[in-house]
């Protein structure tokens, strides 16, 4: 199917809850009974909505969350043999599984923000690495077991150390054992931990914010912050020097400085 002519009349979601308002989509893992756990049809869902937002120019910011206790407890081992054939969902296959979640969030150049209420586990670390912005309820906790189960998640390693320290990083998956949320804001993984009660305001709070940030400008930056993550530093800033120069000329750029000499808000378009 054409990622670039997506839709969502008609759809029906089995797995995730999916709305989208004042430019921001909500993103609810959705299967609590199986602690969220991502089959086939999950992935398939999740990899639509963020095709679907990266589509959409009026979508300019994306929350992940989950019902239940459990954030998300990784990929669900047992149904890895496809869609189930009374599925009710009726969302196109775009192909890819939770690799390909990863990929779309950290390619999806436009603020991604997780919101952790409790333990992510596994896989799930895939999501929360290659987000923007993860904010973990006090309750969360991380763990990566695939070694206690004589498996190594070599693809989590791909977003883990990306922002945890690498000597730290290799410990939590060599052992397998789950970290407090305050070890992982100590480490990087997420950027702060709250109570409970106030998960949802503060992730709604940074959300807005952002929202309201210049949406053009905001992709291009982060499409240069993933662009020169791959460079040696001599290669870096001639490319970051060509990118501010383009963003000067930008019509946000132009709107940006108008607004401030004209002591008002701007509009973004």
């Amino acid at each position: 199917m054409d990622s670039k002519n997506l839709s969502l009349e008609g759809l029906i979601f089995e797995t995730v809850k999916l709305s989208v308002e004042n430019h921001i989509m909500h993103i609810v893992l959705n299967r609590p009974e199986k602690k969220n756990a991502i089959n086939p049809i999950m992935a398939n869902e999740i990899n639509f909505s963020l095709a679907f937002a990266a589509q959409e120019h009026d979508i300019r910011v994306v929350i992940i969350s989950a019902t239940g206790d459990v954030f998300c407890a990784g990929g669900d081992l047992s149904s890895m043999s496809g869609h189930s054939s009374n599925s009710r969902s009726n969302v196109p296959s775009l192909g890819g599984g939770t690799e390909e979640i990863s990929i779309r969030i950290k390619n999806l150049n436009k603020p991604v923000v997780c919101k952790i209420q409790g333990p992510v586990l596994a896989g799930a670390l895939l999501l929360i690495t290659n987000a923007t912005h993860a904010i973990a309820a006090e309750e969360a906790t991380f763990s990566a077991p695939e070694i206690k189960r004589g498996i190594w998640p070599f693809m989590v390693m791909a977003g883990l150390f990306r922002v945890m320290p690498k000597r730290q990083g290799l410990d939590f998956i060599m052992r397998g054992n789950k970290i407090d949320c305050y070890e992982a804001e100590k480490f990087g993984l997420v950027n702060k931990v709250v109570k409970k009660e106030e998960l949802d305001s503060e992730v709604d709070n940074i959300a807005s914010e952002l929202s309201k940030l210049a949406p053009n400008t905001m992709k291009l930056g982060l499409e240069a912050f993933n662009y020169q993550d791959k460079m040696d530093f001599d290669e870096a800033i001639p490319y970051l020097k060509d990118q501010l120069e383009k963003c000067l000329k930008s019509d946000d750029a132009q709107e940006g400085i108008k607004a401030f000499l004209e002591k008002r808000d701007p509009e973004w378009k």
